[in-house]
């Protein structure tokens, strides 16, 4: 009996990400400071914004978005650190960042919402019923804003105050002398019961549609505006002006990262928002795709008919397109997996084939499915099946954490460098996304960092191509800029657009870009 391979540490060459010019860099900051964006022209972008919140609100973001028009030094080093801090850079400007026209007033102004109508609403008794009426609120002035403007701004501010922050989560809860009465009287158990026994009328039904959107006023605003293809920009109103928001020695309720920093994120993910592309990962292969299967359970019993399956599809240029399937018996609760059946997912990947031979005019060369969950026999079949007569060489991904099952430790003040490999065989190693980053000159985590277990669990592939890819992917999110995600981004997004999938009713399935969810 032959003796299994001894494992192999490698190293997995750190990704660069394409610029303006064509110029390769391995930190998103520096692409943008130095050159610009990848997609930049001879003609600066116009960012075409609203702004929807308080008036205390808007002046909060009237003084932000001043401070984003110029530059913003980096703080200076913390005490007993270097010098310089290599992971801070500059913010030189949001038009210098981003080659493009930046206005520090909207497009379009909504400032007239009630403060003290939005705090009776957030503290009703009910929080199914208080927090669908406060997202009422901005979501039905967003459409009618939307509706009749011949010429919407690309994305908007969604300014929010600080109590609809902190009594707008699903956790949330109000003091009882605090709670205000409302007008649903039914409550969630006799709801669900209405579900399965209507009633003769259906006056209860009515009450009970409360209950079908989420507690979550994030996500249930973002479901709610997929139909009316609006873009967010949510931002509290203390992210902005955390000065104004002080404790009792003086100092900032929140510890904020430094301006520079905020700047980065929020402008980068607003240079997206607005249509345009930061960067994209450099040097790619051509022809090649990836897809993120996403599944979310509509409720917490071990009923399987609620699950949702959708589909994100990446392209090396970084945009993605979101999908959802239908409904089906896709969790199986003996296995704590989801799979789809052959039909469904032969549906799932021809709609990905479809909508790559619509962007590019033919089939994709490679197409990479990435899933937490494993792949069945019937869920391949179907795969392959949407692939025949194709060229397309599709291969299944499993890509999951390995939180216990493995610690590797290295001499010296930092742990492992981002990109150090454990080969366990030609189909499947560990992979540590997360580590030292030379360029950063240091560890960006707070514990040693863990690897992700990556397996080609179907089709043929080189594992180490496979891991470059895992490891580029983990750098394109352009709501943060930072130098990289633990997760690729057709995982790091799963349970984010499954929660927004099933926060709120929905309409219609419309496909759409990434930008809608994040």
């Amino acid at each position: 009996m032959s003796r299994p391979p001894r494992p192999q540490l490698v190293h997995v060459e750190e990704p660069k990400l394409e610029f303006r010019y064509g110029q390769e860099l391995e930190y998103s900051r520096d692409g943008l400071y130095l050159y610009g964006p990848v997609d930049a022209t001879v003609n600066p972008r116009p960012i075409r914004y609203g702004f929807i919140g308080t008036r205390a609100g808007l002046e909060r973001f009237g003084r932000w978005a001043e401070q984003v028009s110029s530059f913003i030094a980096t703080p200076p080093p913390r005490r007993g650190a270097k010098e310089h801090e290599p992971h801070h850079v500059p913010f030189p400007g949001f038009a210098e960042a981003f080659n493009a026209i930046w206005s520090t007033r909207p497009t379009r102004v909504i400032s007239d919402l009630d403060e003290a109508d939005l705090h009776r609403r957030i503290h009703i008794a009910n929080r199914h019923e208080a927090i669908k009426a406060v997202v009422d609120v901005f979501v039905d002035r967003l459409v009618e804003a939307h509706r009749r403007d011949e010429d919407p701004p690309s994305f908007w501010y969604v300014v929010i105050p600080e109590f609809v922050y902190e009594l707008g989560r699903p956790k949330s809860t109000v003091p009882k002398a605090d709670r205000v009465e409302g007008k649903v009287t039914l409550t969630e158990r006799d709801a669900l019961r209405l579900a399965k026994q209507p009633t003769l009328f259906g006056d209860a039904e009515e009450e009970a549609e409360v209950y079908k959107y989420e507690k979550n006023f994030r996500r249930q605003l973002k479901a709610r505006l997929l139909d009316q293809k609006v873009v967010t920009q949510l931002v509290r109103e203390s992210t902005l002006a955390p000065w104004d928001f002080l404790k009792s020695n003086g100092q900032p309720k929140r510890q904020l990262e430094d301006p520079a920093t905020l700047a980065w994120k929020l402008c980068s993910g607003s240079y997206y928002k607005s249509g345009g592309r930061p960067w994209q990962i450099g040097s790619m292969r051509p022809g090649v795709c990836y897809v993120g299967l996403v599944y979310k359970r509509q409720n917490d019993d071990d009923e399987a008919s609620h699950s949702v399956c959708a589909a994100q599809m990446f392209l090396s240029d970084g945009e993605g397109v979101v999908f959802r399937g239908a409904l089906g018996p896709w969790f199986h609760p003996e296995t704590k997996q989801f799979h789809l059946d052959a039909s469904a997912a032969a549906r799932l990947v021809g709609t990905v084939l479809n909508e790559y031979k619509s962007k590019h005019g033919k089939e994709p060369t490679e197409l990479f499915i990435h899933a937490k969950s494993s792949f069945n026999d019937d869920e391949w079949a179907g795969f392959t099946a949407a692939c025949e007569g194709t060229t397309t060489n599709v291969v299944g991904v499993q890509i999951s954490d390995a939180w216990d099952q493995l610690k590797l430790f290295r001499s010296g003040e930092y742990p492992v460098i981002r990109g150090t490999a454990m080969v366990i065989g030609e189909r499947s190693g560990f992979l540590w996304t997360s580590g030292f980053v030379p360029r950063l000159g240091t560890y960006m985590g707070p514990d040693t960092p863990n690897p992700l277990e990556v397996r080609i669990r179907r089709g043929e592939a080189s594992l180490a191509t496979v891991m470059r890819d895992v490891l580029a992917l983990s750098k394109i999110n352009f709501n943060t800029c930072l130098f990289n995600d633990r997760s690729p981004v057709t995982i790091r997004f799963a349970d984010a657009i499954g929660d927004i999938l099933v926060a709120a009713p929905r309409n219609n399935e419309p496909m759409l870009p990434f930008k809608f969810y994040i």
